[in-house]
């Protein structure tokens, strides 16, 4: 059995050499980056059997996309599109600090993701897998991907799975009103819901503090468990009514994209090796905390690295 199957788009990351403006340089940085593979390669790196799927141009760039994965650990089942009109998804990230913020400028529409279908993809590896996770950026990318999300779920629910889900609203891909609906299909199938506080409160529309937004979406869609993140403020989850509180652990912010990611691909991997809520709530603060002293989407980063971190943490504590 898979531990983790994960699906969604993978686009390439294009930056600019630190202090460089995307309108002068004439270099970029290349990497590949996307909120599923993103935890799949967190998982992979601490220990879990990952599978990411996907369509992708049958390209030299699509290529580039399953080689960089694969270089990570991650099996890949992807869908190749032979179309004239494939492409892949590119997104622009321009580093910068006060008072001027980091930029990112996307380039995905009509990416070959886009039109993925259950039939396409290896559903069977869902039925089989240990648990299956992808994010609210998914079915936001197209219509078709709202109903092969859905499929997918359907899937991993009749075969078992535990199905995990990440709210990830992005503002540049629709309205909230638009994401609450399908978000509020999705739901009633998602076994281990991830949300920031403030997608809860502005885009689910609901109100009360964190302990209360958790309970009530655990209550309304029967959530085995609920993890809400809280920016400065640490993480909060709660399963079978209990409350657990995990506060951030400091670092030194060398990029900060794709945290939110590492946090669910380290909670992820310390729930599959069964591991209570606190355990998982804290092995996922701490592949976060890791990942923001990295350059790039992916937290590279091992076990022991890991565990180094909430041990120091609590020799601080003790101290």
């Amino acid at each position: 059995m898979t531990d983790l199957v994960t699906f969604g788009e993978t686009m390439l990351r294009l930056s600019p050499p630190r202090g460089e403006r995307l309108e002068r340089t004439r270099s970029f940085d290349v990497q590949a980056g996307g909120a599923e593979s993103n935890v799949a390669v967190a998982a992979s790196l601490l220990g879990l059997d990952s599978v990411w799927l996907s369509k992708l141009p049958d390209s030299p760039l699509g290529r580039r996309v399953v080689r960089e994965l694969r270089g990570h650990g991650v099996r890949t089942g992807v869908v190749w599109d032979k179309r004239d009109e494939k492409r892949l998804g590119t997104y622009y990230l321009e580093h910068g600090g006060a008072p001027r913020g980091t930029e990112v400028i996307y380039d995905r529409a009509d990416a070959s993701v886009t039109t993925a279908t259950p039939e396409e993809l290896a559903t069977g590896v869902v039925a089989n897998a240990d648990t299956f996770y992808t994010s609210g950026i998914t079915p936001a990318l197209s219509e078709t991907l709202r109903e092969t999300t859905a499929a997918l779920f359907e899937v991993a629910t009749q075969g078992g799975t535990t199905t995990a889900f990440d709210l990830n609203y992005r503002s540049k891909l629709w309205s909230p009103t638009a994401a609450k609906e399908t978000y509020e299909a999705l739901l009633p199938h998602v076994d281990v819901l991830f949300a920031a506080e403030r997608d809860a409160r502005e885009v689910l529309d609901r109100d009360g503090d964190a302990v209360q937004l958790a309970h009530g979406l655990a209550t309304e869609f029967g959530s085995d468990t609920v993890v809400l993140t809280r920016g400065e403020q640490g993480a909060l989850g709660i399963r079978g009514g209990e409350v657990y509180e995990q506060p951030v652990f400091e670092a030194d912010t060398f990029d900060a994209i794709g945290t939110g990611d590492a946090f669910v691909g380290g909670f992820l991997t310390a729930r599959a090796a069964g591991a209570d809520v606190e355990r998982c709530l804290t092995y996922g603060a701490a592949t976060a905390s890791l990942k923001r002293t990295i350059d790039g989407d992916l937290a590279l980063v091992t076990p022991a690295e890991v565990e180094a971190v909430i041990a120091e943490d609590g020799d601080s504590i003790s101290r």
